[in-house]
């Protein structure tokens, strides 16, 4: 596996549904201590891979299937990215997981908590989409109802093609949905978002009770194969 699209297709066979990759020179704008390098010093590609995100999950009148397939996912994107790795391994080739469920770290200098490598703009970086205002990575093929994580490896890979688009425009439904106004900004208020989303009342902590700049987005479904809009959710 030292092209490209041997590694893309290692990824789709262990279940990924999208796979970019990114070189890394376009990560020249990474946090401090949050740049593939301060993962893997030798690296010198990063990939990045998606999980489609059932989107009757939005239907429901409970957050619990939410969070039952958001956790889900993220044990299955973890699955995918170590036994890619440990092939890679065999293989004499340094690649390692980042996780899929982050933030696990604090940055010192902002304050906020950050994972080792943000998955969303490694994806955007590595072409599989573009993040909207609500902070949300959202592709052509799913929208923004994805989960993701990436790889850092040291194989000098052939990168994507990085997507231009303005999905959001003037749009500005999800600044206007979310509860604690915690979208809108060039920095989503992360401790709001979080305490509200994830709070310990109602069966917080453990379940999720927010997602609506998720399910507000025009693009919530993508343009490929679903439509741009959610169909039979409401948005207000």
């Amino acid at each position: 596996m030292h092209t490209s699209q041997e590694v893309k297709n290692a990824f789709l066979r262990l279940g990924a549904d999208l796979c970019g990759i990114a070189s890394i020179d376009r990560f020249s704008g990474a946090p401090e201590g949050f740049h593939p390098r301060d993962v893997l010093p030798g690296a010198q590609s990063v990939i990045a891979i998606a999980k489609r995100f059932p989107t009757s999950t939005l239907r429901c009148a409970t957050t619990v299937p939410y969070t039952i397939v958001r956790n889900y996912l993220s044990a299955e994107l973890d699955r995918i990215t170590c036994e890619f790795c440990s092939e890679m391994d065999r293989l004499g080739i340094d690649a390692v997981p980042t996780g899929a469920i982050g933030p696990t770290e604090v940055d010192t200098r902002t304050g906020r908590y950050r994972n080792i490598l943000s998955a969303k703009h490694a994806a955007q970086a590595a072409g599989l989409g573009i993040i909207g205002r609500n902070t949300l990575l959202i592709t052509p093929e799913y929208g923004n109802m994805v989960w993701l994580s990436a790889v850092v490896c040291e194989l000098p890979l052939t990168p994507d093609p990085v997507m231009e688009a303005d999905y959001c425009g003037d749009c500005h439904l999800c600044t206007e949905a979310c509860p604690v106004h915690a979208v809108g900004e060039p920095a989503m208020k992360q401790s709001d978002c979080v305490a509200y989303a994830f709070g310990g009342e109602n069966g917080g902590e453990w379940k999720i009770k927010c997602y609506r700049c998720r399910e507000v987005c025009p693009h919530c479904l993508g343009t490929k194969n679903s439509g741009s809009r959610l169909r039979g959710i409401p948005v207000t």
